[in-house]
């Protein structure tokens, strides 16, 4: 069970044969050791806190017995042992076995002693009425200080896997500047979460997400659900087709799970994938609210985005919308715990968040903030996930392309013009990797694709090469016999790159190959999980 749930907090998607390493790997979470800082019971240990219930299960019963005394004339002996029942709950709460137990048995005491022969005897009974609802206090306090400590205990569960399965430190991009947070509802756990994916070419994945319900399955789907994005991520799908993936694994999940629990449809999603070259935003979303657009102005306004159908009901399709956007633009995700209340219209928070948004800054971190402190429902019925992201547009001095002759005569030239550009960026010491890397993939594109076959280096935080064409034929790795004239190339190039693979186009294919360039390091950035 716990390598299932260290599988479900690292939420990344298992490493392909046809990598080496994925550099974009999110960092595991520090996770404190167990050993000797839980109980038995799961909970962890606070000793000032256990220090506290057992300092309230002595005091607070005879001070509560103490303030009743006054209206003990007007009070019935129900009332009393009412008021006693909750003071018992209230130190349940605390989470501390052996102080529950304690305020029970002071409660009964101190009731026989205040309420049946006051002060002058404390052993004598003359009425036996006195003894059975003494007996029936310590009885029923003990029962509900058990079931006050098995709600805390399993809430304390719950919130601690749902803040495990969430990322504690995003990736480290240079085309987005991201702030997180995520604030669990006041009464119970939910299934809200959000994500932060590195894709090829510099691009980045925005994920918000929200699972029916609020339970520790809640907890426990959300967590399937974010992994299940990671997996389909790797697979470079445009924002539609990853939903309509999603979807059939949240059908499945019903499936699976039967008649005997609820069912997670009407689980919601929003997936966005921004390309920093093009500065084109693709979104799509399943049955979640629009995502809010700041321009660099400060105008705010929610994205006309089709909201597509809820995850779980299959058979209807996801629609995607692009959008290009200046530098500087900050895209807001969040779920329905930040505009859904119970004392205003849905339509009145999603005006007041633009509000807030029209006024709150260009800067990420403060950006969150302040749209908590002013949009945020004072009690919370749910729980809230935010992320927001500032765009950049990636350099034009960091781009080289060329246009291609389809006829393979054409390959030394350019990699003459590749090797000088690599020069004029200080990557000499990549060009000798690079050169057989594009030759290999350009030769390809050549040979057994079709024209127009174009050349694209990207150099940021590393080097990116992509040779695209008109085909939708995908190259796979080979592993080519001592004795075979061909099939080494696509090997050689998974041995030559970090990464590599194959994105599909509305016109064709791209096939890209990353290596590591030296480039000044992006700072992390911590996800604010409160």
């Amino acid at each position: 069970m716990s390598t299932l749930l260290r599988g479900l907090g690292d939420g990344t998607a298992p490493t392909r044969s046809r990598h080496r390493a994925d550099p974009y790997r999110l960092a595991a979470p520090c996770q404190p050791c167990y050993t000797g800082e839980m109980g038995r019971c799961g909970m962890p240990r606070d000793p000032a806190k256990g220090l506290t219930a057992l300092l309230a299960a002595v005091a607070v019963p005879p001070a509560v017995c103490l303030l009743l005394l006054p209206i003990r004339a007007i009070l019935s002996d129900t009332n009393a042992v009412l008021i006693l029942m909750l003071v018992v709950a209230a130190v349940a709460a605390l989470g501390n076995r052996g102080a529950a137990a304690l305020t029970a048995l002071s409660a009964a005491v101190w009731y026989i002693y205040f309420f049946t022969t006051p002060y002058e005897s404390f052993t004598r009974f003359n009425n036996s009425d006195d003894i059975v609802t003494a007996v029936l206090l310590l009885v029923v306090g003990l029962a509900v200080s058990h079931l006050a400590r098995r709600y805390s205990r399993e809430r304390t569960i719950a919130t601690t896997l749902q803040r495990g399965l969430l990322p504690r430190v995003l990736p480290d991009t240079s085309t987005v500047r991201v702030a997180c947070r995520y604030v669990p509802a006041e009464a119970e756990v939910g299934g809200d979460w959000f994500d932060v994916i590195p894709l090829p070419g510099h691009r980045t994945a925005l994920v918000v997400g929200d699972v029916v319900g609020h339970s520790l399955r809640s907890a426990v789907t959300m967590g399937r659900l974010r992994t299940a994005v990671r997996n389909f991520s790797t697979l470079d799908l445009p924002p539609d087709e990853l939903l309509a993936r999603l979807d059939d694994v949240v059908i499945q999940m019903d499936a699976e799970a039967g008649t005997c629990e609820d069912g997670t449809a009407g689980t919601t999603c929003l997936y966005a994938i921004y390309d920093p070259v093009s500065r084109i935003c693709a979104m799509a979303r399943a049955g979640h609210f629009p995502p809010a657009i700041v321009d660099p102005d400060g105008r705010a306004e929610l994205l006309d985005l089709p909201a597509g159908p809820p995850l779980g009901i299959g058979g209807l399709r996801f629609e995607a919308v692009e959008r290009k956007l200046p530098e500087d633009t900050q895209v807001v995700l969040y779920t329905d715990g930040l505009v859904e209340d119970r004392h205003r219209d849905v339509e009145a928070g999603l005006k007041l968040l633009c509000d807030t948004l029209s006024g709150a800054g260009m800067d990420p971190e403060g950006t969150c903030q302040t749209v908590l402190d002013a949009v945020r429902p004072a009690r919370p019925v749910d729980d809230v996930a935010l992320l927001v992201a500032r765009t950049r547009a990636f350099p034009h001095d960091r781009i080289a392309e060329w246009d291609i002759p389809a006829f393979p005569a054409a390959v030394p030239a350019l990699r003459a013009e590749v090797f000088a550009t690599l020069a004029d960026w200080n990557l000499g010491e990549t060009a000798f990797a690079t050169e057989l890397i594009l030759s290999e993939l350009v030769t390809n594109a050549i040979r057994y694709g079709a024209p127009p076959v174009h050349l694209r280096l990207l150099r940021g935080t590393s080097l990116v090469v992509e040779v695209s064409d008109g085909s939708s034929t995908s190259p796979h790795l080979r592993y080519a016999a001592a004795m075979d004239e061909g099939g080494r190339g696509i090997y050689l190039v998974s041995q030559l790159a970090e990464r590599w693979g194959t994105r599909f186009t509305p016109t064709g294919k791209i096939v890209w190959a990353e290596q590591p360039a030296p480039s000044v390091p992006v700072a992390p950035v911590l996800a604010s999980v409160a």
